[in-house]
């Protein structure tokens, strides 16, 4: 097989407003964190890497594989949230002959988020703009798979920002689509890091640092900044004043002020102000 060189690019899709009576501490309404969807493409051939989940920025992310001249052979799941994966059958209808690969871990999630997770949270706060999400994600091979000669492999992460995460390591770049593992620029979804969860989240960065990346694709970024490897580092400072503050602050609003003052230039304190709610009540 000829190896081609490869390239990526990278569509933020802005984060839609939430529905329902929650507001942030100055009474505006909560916004979802911008995600990110990464087209890694050879010659010929394209992989998508976290489809997004509202009708309007999958048919936003599909005219832009449309407009890269590539033939969309791969959608690969980063982790089972659904913001993350819940357009991937939509872009399959658009591109007949793409396969949906994940871990098996991740397919579990999956299917917890197409249906728990849909009916308490999604189509709750997201009312009338996702559409079906049936799981036809297969699973992707333990070794990785080629995309015109190039290995892309999945490296397992464990608990991050949820269970059973992974991130996409394509060698021959240098690159590494990090999912949820590593935000950049955003404030961080923490509402999962109890009982342990952020420890293993700091692990978890570990793990990424180790494949000595060139590039870093956060899953939530500042469509600003550059794919830099010390995205990697950010994520672990915040998570380290996140478990520093859980335990100085009795208050959600207290934890809440201290993290927008820690990072005034963040996009969106909606998850702060959340997971804070979520970790300390009122």
């Amino acid at each position: 097989m000829t190896t081609s060189a490869l390239s990526y690019e990278v569509f933020v899709s802005d984060g839609p407003v939430r529905a329902g009576d929650q507001r942030m501490p100055d009474g505006s309404r909560i916004h979802w964190n911008p995600v990110s969807s990464t087209l890694i493409y050879g010659a010929e051939e394209a992989l998508l890497v976290d489809p997004p989940f509202t009708h309007e920025q999958i048919s936003k992310v599909g005219d832009w594989i449309d407009r890269s001249g590539k033939r969309l052979t791969y959608i690969y799941a980063t982790h089972g949230h659904g913001d993350h994966w819940f357009g991937a059958g939509e872009l399959v209808k658009r591109f007949p002959g793409s396969v949906t690969y994940a871990t098996p871990g991740t397919i579990e999630v999956m299917h917890q988020q197409a249906t728990v997770g849909r009916s308490e949270l999604f189509d709750r706060v997201f009312p009338g703009v996702i559409p079906e999400s049936p799981v036809d994600a297969v699973p992707v091979p333990t070794e990785g798979f080629l995309l015109e000669g190039n290995l892309i492999q999945p490296v397992e992460t464990g608990h991050t920002d949820t269970d059973q995460t992974t991130v996409l390591h394509v060698p021959s770049i240098g690159l590494v689509v990090a999912g949820d593992v590593v935000y950049n620029g955003v404030h961080q979804y923490i509402v999962e890091t109890v009982d342990g969860g952020l420890r293993q989240w700091l692990d978890a960065l570990d793990r990424v640092e180790a494949l000595a990346p060139r590039a870093v694709v956060a899953g939530h970024k500042n469509r600003n900044r550059p794919d830099d490897p010390a995205s990697i580092d950010l994520t672990r400072k915040y998570l380290l004043n996140v478990e520093r503050l859980l335990a100085e602050k009795s208050t959600a609003r207290e934890f809440f002020d201290e993290m927008v003052r820690l990072y005034p230039d963040w996009v969106n304190p909606g998850p702060a102000w959340y997971g804070a709610l979520a970790l300390l009540g009122k």
